[in-house]
């Protein structure tokens, strides 16, 4: 068995520390997000989208036409209505569904560095592929 040399495996180990780290903080964040905006609503702190007493009218319908009722946005049209109680808690999630990019990011100045443009690139196409897939725009017609 051939011992890679120590240079290599201090590189592998800062990667990896890099994305840990990075990935660590995008989930604390996230978990957080999700903690104050579930407390913010549960305690009246935000006012909800669709009013309490209005939910056992429409929570038993079909998406399309819970949506229609409520003027729910679909996509991405939930952020201009984040500051609302039942619609805040879509930050943490998307933070959470998000958190590795900036980890792939982080780690794509590391492997230039070290002149290792594969690693790099792969990295980069990772990153394009997770912000395509969260931009709705590879939706395949639905």
């Amino acid at each position: 068995m051939t011992q890679l040399p120590s240079s290599h495996s201090q590189d592998q180990k800062a990667d990896a520390l890099r994305y840990a780290l990075l990935l660590d903080w995008g989930t604390r964040i996230g978990l957080i997000s999700l903690v104050i905006s579930f407390a913010a609503y549960m305690f009246g702190l935000l006012v909800p989208h669709v009013p309490l007493d209005q939910l056992p009218m429409v929570w038993n319908q079909p998406a399309k036409t819970f949506l229609q009722q409520t003027g729910t946005p679909t996509g991405w049209g939930w952020v201009r209505l984040a500051h609302k109680g039942d619609l805040s808690n879509l930050i943490g999630i998307a933070l959470l569904a998000g958190c590795s990019i900036p980890p792939l990011l982080g780690l794509i100045p590391l492997y230039l560095k070290r002149r290792d443009f594969l690693y790099a690139g792969i990295c980069g196409l990772i990153t394009i592929v997770l912000v395509l897939a969260a931009s709705g725009l590879l939706t395949g017609g639905h």
